[in-house]
């Protein structure tokens, strides 16, 4: 049986994300040393003490992407090598690291240019993003698309076949809202969110990602990667092309599991902050051993679940 690794995306950002491990283990230090070089600015300050610039996409995405490679690096130096990853949206980069497709230096630099053109795109009150819960997929596309006479509208992360999130413009997401409401749907959920991601009105941060992209040699991977687009193992040859739509489609999590799945893997561990991808992953299946590491007790948990395999 085999071992995914999965990285946490943006959402799952507090302060103080990784002070633990930080302050015991060097490379976890050095990696945030290495941000910091990257970037021309303190990680260690932005994830540890209290400021607004976490929450800001700018700097969320380069934060979370540096405490998930510290954490997965640890893992590595411990003698834990998974066979397959993947992560949730900004997490997908965090993979990208871990396959060996890119380097952490470039990632880290690359993403805190990905958040800079996302907020760009779609300024924070453009749009809004709700989830729609216990409700078929099939039904929630339908309402989209007859929502989307009013504006942009449509699925923007199938999470779990209980939870899909959908986002765009407001009159259009209303009115989707609205639709499903007289479908039968009987909860829905407004997200606090600083832009309706994944979605048609991205496309111009897609455009200045995919500039970005040429830029970068990626390398063959040495680990699967799932993608957050199409579901599928990546090709080396189509990474560019999956993250500059990554940024404006839909984020297929609920499906990537099921691929991982059927490549015969019983253990997930969440890596990065928060505990936001094992919790879908029980409501996907709850068969499925999970675990996860940002911090010393979670750590010896993760390790002695996969000690004990």
């Amino acid at each position: 049986m085999k071992t995914a690794f999965v990285f946490s995306g943006q959402g799952a950002q507090y302060s103080g994300m990784g002070k633990e491990l930080f302050d015991q283990e060097e490379i976890v230090q050095q990696t945030f040393k290495e941000a910091s070089d990257a970037l021309g600015y303190d990680m260690a300050e932005l994830c540890f003490t209290e400021n607004d610039q976490l929450n800001e996409t700018m700097y969320t995405q380069p934060a979370i992407l540096t405490v998930s490679i510290a954490f997965y690096r640890l893992l590595q130096s411990k003698g834990y090598q998974p066979d397959v990853v993947a992560g949730l949206s900004l997490g997908e980069y965090s993979a990208l690291v871990a396959s060996g497709a890119i380097s952490f230096k470039e990632a880290v630099q690359l993403v805190a240019k990905r958040g800079k053109y996302m907020t760009e795109a779609a300024p924070s009150g453009t749009g809004k993003m709700v989830a729609v819960m216990n409700a078929d997929r099939s039904l929630i596309e339908k309402c989209c698309q007859e929502a989307s006479v009013l504006g942009i509208v449509s699925p923007a992360n199938y999470n779990t076949p209980q939870q899909v999130v959908i986002g765009g413009e407001i009159p259009a997401v209303d009115k989707a809202v609205e639709l499903l409401k007289e479908a039968g749907v009987k909860r829905t959920v407004s997200l606090k969110v600083s832009g309706p991601f994944h979605t048609a009105l991205l496309k111009p941060a897609s455009e200045r990602l995919a500039s970005e992209l040429e830029k970068i040699n990626f390398a063959e991977m040495t680990i699967p990667v799932i993608s957050n687009t199409t579901a599928h193992v990546m090709e080396q040859s189509e990474i560019k092309e999956l993250l500059e739509k990554q940024v404006m489609s839909a984020v297929r999590f609920a499906d990537s599991i099921e691929t991982i799945k059927k490549m015969n893997v019983d253990v997930m561990i969440e890596v990065g902050p928060g505990k936001t991808l094992t919790g879908f992953i029980k409501k996907i299946d709850k068969e499925i051993e999970t675990a996860r590491v940002e911090d010393e007790k979670t750590l010896c948990e993760t390790q002695a679940l996969l000690d004990g395999r």
